[in-house]
């Protein structure tokens, strides 16, 4: 007769229950940010609105989260990490039941900042958590299918939207439920949770800055890069006489490729090192911004956009990474914090400076912004790793 197996451990257990609650916490709150952008869109675009008034309704969500993450490492000290996401998530769903209810342009303005200010906490503690948890060889494809999933998340709240339209309640009570469910979620493994690793001397997000100033330009490339693509592909796309059709299946699999891959880079960075991995997206995305022009028209314009929208966010996820291999106690969260702080500037500056650079150039100023941007942090990188 085989020897029973020993029981596991109680302690062994514990971090996977509190990682996939975590996991799903986040991927929740994914689909509900992920329907909230193009819902809002769309009806300011039936009530008339001029695209530019459209387009910095939208920038309010990410100046929620600049304005917001300087005040998360010391809020989730004095509140306690898991009180302030559920009580984040409570005022994100009154949030936009108040947007249903007052669907004003600029009633919206204030109430999206809100928006932004209330998801960010969320999204910084539970990155601290996650990476609190993970053990250190298992730390690439963790968090690689952390990545995967919330970006699969973000991208089953537009398609809700075919399910259930754009007019009345429905879509906003979808994005309200699942701002709800998150924090059912964290006071469902909230037992399981790690306490916030406040050790050490308190940093804050500017002090960071001066820690890593190259992780938080990878941060930065990766925002800019997802931003960039997301809002301006289809002004590239036509300026080259491709339909309409086309172009959203070309963003699509741009998405595909995001959610798709972030597990393989994760055990890239396992097997090669973060930093190795880290080179090797930035040159793939270079080299993708070189090829760009080239294969539009051709059918490898297809496993091109789906490689790009892998290792443009891989930019992040590896950072990710990096940061749990570099930091601990309260630099760990105020790390977290700085990224948040960082993706908004890179979700606001990108776009406007790639459509500046556009109407200068013509439509070829989006490649060329891009692949001066991945240029820039592949030179840097390449020094660091030479000074290393």
């Amino acid at each position: 007769m085989a020897a029973e197996r020993p029981p596991i451990p109680q302690q062994d257990r514990m971090p996977m229950a509190a990682m996939a609650g975590i996991i799903a916490t986040v991927t929740v709150f994914a689909v509900a940010q992920g329907l909230t952008y193009p819902l809002l869109s769309f009806i300011l675009e039936r009530q008339g609105t001029a695209s530019g008034l459209i387009g910095l309704s939208a920038a309010m969500t990410p100046t929620g989260f600049i304005v917001s993450a300087p005040f998360i490492p010391a809020l989730s000290r004095q509140v306690g990490a898991a009180r302030l996401a559920i009580l984040c998530s409570m005022l994100a769903a009154l949030t936009l039941a108040a947007i249903a209810l007052i669907q004003d342009v600029w009633v919206w303005m204030p109430l999206r900042f809100l928006l932004g200010v209330f998801a960010n906490p969320l999204y910084v503690i539970s990155e601290t958590w996650l990476l609190s948890l993970t053990p250190a060889e298992r730390r690439g494809r963790i968090l690689g299918l952390y990545s995967s999933i919330v970006s699969a998340g973000f991208a089953i709240g537009p398609l809700s939207l075919g399910l259930v339209g754009t007019g009345a309640w429905p879509p906003f009570l979808i994005g309200i439920a699942a701002f709800l469910a998150c924090g059912l979620i964290v006071l469902a493994v909230v037992r399981r949770l790690p306490q916030m690793p406040h050790q050490g001397e308190a940093i804050s997000v500017g002090g960071f800055f001066k820690m890593a100033p190259l992780l938080l330009f990878a941060v930065f490339t990766a925002a800019a890069f997802e931003q960039i693509l997301l809002s301006l592909f289809a002004v590239y796309g036509a300026a080259l006489g491709s339909a309409e059709e086309r172009i959203a299946s070309l963003i699509t699999c741009f998405i595909t490729g995001n959610a798709a891959l972030q597990v393989v880079l994760g055990r890239a960075a396992e097997r090669f090192g973060s930093r190795r991995t880290l080179l090797f997206c930035v040159l793939a995305y270079l080299i993708g911004c070189l090829l760009l022009p080239a294969v539009f028209d051709t059918w490898l314009i297809w496993p091109l956009i789906f490689l790009w929208g892998g290792v443009s966010f891989g930019i992040y996820t590896i950072a990710l990474i990096q940061l749990g291999e570099r930091f601990t106690g309260s630099a760990l969260i105020t790390g977290n914090a700085a990224f948040a702080f960082v993706w908004g500037i890179g979700g606001i500056a990108g776009s406007p400076a790639t459509g500046l650079a556009m109407q200068l150039i013509g439509h070829q100023g989006l490649p060329l912004s891009l692949g001066l941007l991945s240029g820039v942090l592949a030179g840097l990188l390449m020094t660091a790793r030479r000074r290393t």
